[in-house]
């Protein structure tokens, strides 16, 4: 099996189609088939802050129910799910765009994409081992002492990062680089901070190249190890991008 990992989307849906479409992908049945059998894998935070997250949404829920697609879900994607549940949640940080969006649909609409968005939340692992190509996708990474687990600590992790509980000035956690002290001779594949280009330090490669925040849209193909990304059409914000950026 061949994969093409695919970074932080964000509600930037008419850049994930031409990424598609640079990959080879092609419109069938309403959903992105590879004619060679590849199988696209999201690396969550597929909403928020862009402009088209429900069109994400309704693509990638097709996809991956129709076997066609893997997919992880990320900090924001765990966030609309309590939306969703009806829990009591801030509506901000990229959230508000989404359930603006979802608000305008009609309720039988609404009732779709919610329950197919739940669907594929419920279903998803909190990290993927693609043994095939010798990998393991996790939204913020995962260090190699927790794989195999899935306790709150890893889910911590994989959603959030290994974080200190400490802030920037701008509100943005403060996270170790876990990537320095990788050592395992898998490829971890993940996203959550954006960086202006992938970043590979040892064998982990940050694929979030900040589609939302005007830089592009990134996919690693594996076993390749092939860099394949599409401009964003977003305005550009440099503050956005990782202190961890190279």
């Amino acid at each position: 099996m061949k994969y093409d990992i695919i970074g932080d989307i964000h509600g930037c849906y008419e850049e994930l189609v031409e990424l598609f479409e640079k990959l080879d992908y092609h419109m069938q049945d309403s959903i992105y088939i590879h004619p060679n059998g590849r199988i696209p894998v999201f690396i969550g935070d597929i909403t928020d802050r862009g402009p088209d997250s429900i069109s994400c949404i309704e693509l990638i829920t097709t996809m991956a129910a129709k076997g066609k697609a893997k997919y992880i879900p990320g900090n924001h994607c765990d966030k609309l799910y309590r939306f969703f549940l009806g829990n009591k949640i801030q509506i901000k940080h990229g959230l508000e765009t989404t359930v603006e969006e979802y608000r305008s649909l009609s309720p039988s609409q609404q009732e779709e994409v919610k329950n197919g968005f739940m669907s594929l939340y419920e279903q998803a692992p909190l990290y993927l081992e693609l043994e095939e190509v010798e990998a393991v996708v996790a939204h913020a990474g995962i260090k190699e002492s927790l794989i195999g687990r899935t306790d709150k600590r890893v889910k911590s992790f994989v959603l959030y990062g290994d974080t200190t509980g400490e802030f920037y000035h701008d509100g943005r956690p403060v996270r170790r680089d876990w990537a320095q002290n990788y050592r395992g001779e898998r490829w971890i594949v993940y996203g959550h901070t954006p960086v202006r280009k992938p970043r590979k330090v040892h064998k982990t490669i940050n694929i979030d190249t900040g589609c939302v925040f005007g830089n592009a849209l990134t996919a690693f193909r594996l076993p390749e190890e092939e860099i394949v990304s599409v401009p964003s059409r977003q305005p550009f914000i440099e503050e956005k991008f990782s202190y961890f950026d190279d």
